[in-house]
């Protein structure tokens, strides 16, 4: 490798914002001043873009086109098709999120629109379930449903925030297939 030399290229091609995103049957997908909004079976979304990306919508398929050649534009670019991807897998499938409490005493209940954590602290740790979300309670788990990725991905990462997996005690809430390495603690050291 040349030392000095800089091998990033302006313009270079976004794998993934080059890509054609397909429309599903009962999609319906526009674009107008700055707004991509997307509505299916779920539900609609809407999501404000900026300026330096345009969006071309014709014969089921969305194409994501950079206006300018800058450096903000090819950063843009591969994202928003990411985002645009996302919100139209929302409105059709949906998105879940499972989380898991372990550990001897921790509760985890529905009450009405909130979600209650005992998890080893002297109060409970209530949860308002945001407008959109589906959450239920199945014994220790936690299942997180809804259209909208970002806001499972957000209730979710919150939740969890909550007692965050210990590696020593094997105890917490995480996400369910999660692989939290086991530390082994200190151990007493025998007497001489």
């Amino acid at each position: 490798m040349l030392a000095g030399k800089h091998f990033f290229q302006f313009g270079n091609m976004s794998r993934i914002g080059s890509q054609k995103i397909t429309i599903p049957d009962g999609v319906q997908v526009s674009f107008q001043d700055g707004i991509l909004t997307v509505k299916g079976p779920k539900g609609e979304l809407t999501r404000q873009m900026r300026d330096e990306i345009a969006f071309t919508i014709a014969d089921k398929e969305v194409v994501v086109e950079k206006k300018a050649k800058t450096r903000l534009a090819s950063g843009l670019w591969g994202t928003y098709a990411s985002h645009a991807k996302n919100m139209i897998i929302g409105v059709t499938e949906g998105y879940k999120k499972e989380l898991e409490v372990r550990g001897i005493g921790y509760r985890v209940e529905m009450k009405g629109t909130q979600l209650v954590l005992n998890v080893g602290f002297s109060h409970p740790v209530v949860f308002e379930v945001p407008e959109g979300l589906q959450v239920s309670v199945q014994d220790v788990t936690i299942t997180i449903e809804g259209f909208d990725k970002e806001k499972v991905g957000q209730f979710a990462a919150q939740v969890r925030r909550v007692k965050k997996p210990d590696p020593y005690k094997d105890k917490g809430v995480r996400y369910v297939g999660e692989v939290v390495r086991r530390k082994q603690g200190k151990k007493a050291e025998a007497a001489a």
